[in-house]
């Protein structure tokens, strides 16, 4: 068995690019790194196209031998400890990593959308990685299968948002938009009504809303819905609060709506 211990070795270089926001784009893939999150790859059935191994982890048993065993049926490559912290992401690497093909839709055409399912969630500019695999977190957490993101959103397969995301990342499509307000338009025509967050005084109590056939839109954290999607807007919806704050982070914001759906469809 080779062990890869160059950092001019081909694979190596193709793996290290994939940092980039650019080089994930033209490979169509992502990394996702450590023992929990290669595991649920491989249980999930996600498209892994490599799994690189640290050889002094895997001597070490650091990797369960029953991971090992999945990992086996997969193209697998070795590389020395020294490589391997080479192309990782964090500060104490587990010694796997996966290469794995993205579960997105990139076009500008509303025909990958589900609408079968009751809401749908689209995210306008949100900017912080944790945000966002957070909220990728939430959507699969209600039952979700998808997100519309326009082309002003952080990157979904951004290593820290893949970390975040606990595993929704496999299981949730996220369906990028090159002009949000346009595939808004169209999925207005398939008979699905816009929410957007709002802190307007003619904005409704999200507890006064019906969640069926809607879609709800997360702006920006700093300058909210952009105004050409609010005024595309059917309804404008705002938490309530009853301290002093004026304003929640967009993944708590996303949360608690996500979670008002969940309660009304559980009372049904």
């Amino acid at each position: 068995m080779d062990i890869i211990s160059s950092k001019d070795n081909e694979i190596i270089k193709s793996v290290k690019k994939l940092k980039e926001k650019k080089y994930r784009d033209l490979e169509n893939a992502y990394i996702v790194e450590g023992i929990k999150m290669v595991k649920e790859a491989i249980l999930e059935k996600a498209s892994i196209r490599q799994i690189i191994i640290c050889d002094d982890c895997e001597k070490s048993d650091s990797i369960p031998k029953e991971l090992m065993y999945e990992i086996a049926k997969y193209d697998c490559t070795y590389v020395t400890s020294k490589i391997f912290k080479y192309i990782s992401e964090v500060q104490t690497p587990q010694g796997v990593l996966a290469v794995i093909e993205k579960n997105n839709s990139v076009n500008n055409s509303e025909t990958d959308i589900n609408y079968n399912e009751d809401i749908i969630v689209a995210l306008d500019d949100i900017q912080d990685p944790g945000n966002l695999g957070t909220i990728l977190r939430t959507v699969d957490s209600v039952g979700l299968t998808q997100i519309l993101v326009s082309k002003g959103t952080a990157d979904c397969y951004n290593p820290k948002v893949v970390r975040s995301s606990m595993g929704a990342i496999y299981r949730v499509k996220v369906i990028e938009c090159n002009d949000l307000l346009e595939i808004l338009k169209e999925v207005k025509r398939n008979k699905f009504k816009i929410l957007v967050t709002s802190l307007g005084d003619n904005s409704k109590n999200i507890y006064d809303m019906k969640y069926n056939k809607k879609v709800l839109v997360i702006g920006n954290e700093a300058n909210g819905v952009e105004e050409r999607i609010m005024n595309l807007a059917d309804e404008k919806i705002k938490i309530p609060m009853l301290g002093r704050t004026e304003s929640l982070n967009a993944a708590v914001a996303t949360g608690i709506v996500l979670y008002e759906y969940v309660r009304q469809k559980l009372e049904k």
